[in-house]
């Protein structure tokens, strides 16, 4: 039984992202309703040393897209950090997933063995594909959808595992 690369990485990504964007949604239908002030949620964290909620959402955007076009070696687009809204965060992960959409499942399969770095200076990693994905980028990325969930659940959204795994 052969290991497909691209299975294992975009359609998983792509779960999370839309998920992530139906958190959101529910996250400000919450705001609104309760008459909270949105940027509270966004500059949350769960634990001082942590990022707020704000960056969560950004990094599980960034390394969808990073590992995507690494796998399919193609460059990874830079995205700026300018997010300050839930509208704006919803819209980079829109993007996200448009660029995934967007990246040919044949030069994402046989990736397994493809050379990845990441980082630059002390922090530059060098791995294989298959690495890469499943012991690098695949556990980032879940850590921060976790706990941007985890963020809006801590506060009173009423999300549930669910609403974290959404449909496949």
């Amino acid at each position: 039984m052969s290991f497909s690369m691209y299975s294992a990485s975009v359609p998983v990504f792509k779960q999370m992202l839309n998920s992530l964007l139906a958190v959101l949604n529910k996250a400000e239908a919450h705001i609104e309703e309760k008459k909270l002030d949105p940027n509270a949620f966004l500059q949350f964290r769960l634990y001082p040393d942590m990022l707020p909620f704000l960056r969560q959402v950004q990094i599980a955007a960034d390394f969808a897209k990073g590992a995507g076009c690494r796998l399919a070696g193609q460059e990874v687009p830079s995205y700026e950090d300018f997010e300050k809204t839930f509208p704006e965060l919803k819209l980079r992960i829109v993007k996200t997933l448009s660029l995934l959409d967007n990246l040919p499942q044949s030069d994402i399969e046989g990736s397994e063995d493809r050379a990845i770095t990441t980082g630059s200076g002390e922090k530059t990693r060098h791995f294989v594909g298959k690495d890469y994905l499943l012991h690098y980028a695949l556990p980032h990325f879940y850590f921060h959808c976790t706990t941007a969930y985890a963020i809006l659940r801590h506060n009173g959204v009423e999300i549930g595992k669910k609403d974290y795994i959404g449909t496949y």
